[in-house]
């Protein structure tokens, strides 16, 4: 099962490459004054390459990212002892109705909850701590879990323990909000749409190399 693989293997990593992931979610939304943004081309790039060949692709970590991953047992338990709770690990769970499309939570919660870690750096974890809104990708995130895993809300968690003990760890409850799913599915169903179709004229241009590269 899916769920049960652990974020970061190789096998997890095969089991999302082509599908759209909570994470994305926002570069396949962006927007300029001008249409849409070019993380959206790049996305949709590359998992029209991972659905083609089933490799997943590397993104970038610059060494924030890798901290931040690195850190992220120590936030769960940070938490888990904050709330006096206990969280469940997971790898992967996959839209109940919209294909090629996921989530990677950081944890479920109890029966209703999931829990969305960040590590960030000084100065966004104090943006954080003085009052700064979730950014826009994060609400999309956490939206996108939910509509995934059925759950009723996500705690945001921004962990940074260079900060004073209790600065350390900043919690933002987001609740459900089934509009904002709806409008989220409809247009994740538009993009998904367009992979699908990118697809399907690399297919019909390129037959006959691409039946002789599966093979191999």
């Amino acid at each position: 099962m899916t769920e049960e693989l652990q974020q970061g293997t190789d096998e997890w990593r095969r089991a999302r490459a082509g599908s759209l992931g909570a994470s994305s979610l926002h570069e396949a939304l962006a927007k300029t004054r001008n249409g849409w943004g070019a993380s959206r081309a790049n996305l949709l790039s590359r998992l029209v390459v991972e659905r083609l060949t089933g490799v997943p692709q590397d993104t970038y970590q610059n060494q924030a990212m890798r901290n931040g991953i690195e850190r992220e047992p120590e936030a769960r338990a940070a938490y888990q002892f904050e709330k006096a709770t206990l969280v469940k690990t997971v790898g992967l769970i996959k839209h109940p109705t919209i294909a090629w499309s996921h989530c990677s939570p950081d944890g479920l919660v109890g029966d209703d909850g999931l829990v969305e870690l960040k590590c960030p750096a000084e100065n966004t974890h104090l943006e954080t701590l003085l009052g700064a809104p979730p950014p826009q990708k994060y609400v999309y995130q956490c939206a996108w879990q939910m509509a995934c895993t059925g759950r009723a809300w996500v705690d945001l968690v921004s962990y940074n323990p260079a900060f004073p003990e209790s600065m350390q760890l900043h919690i933002t409850r987001i609740e459900r909000d089934d509009n904002l799913i709806a409008n989220l599915e409809k247009e994740v169903k538009v993009f998904l749409e367009e992979v699908d179709r990118t697809i399907e004229a690399l297919l019909k241009k390129f037959p006959v190399s691409l039946r002789a590269e599966a093979a191999e």
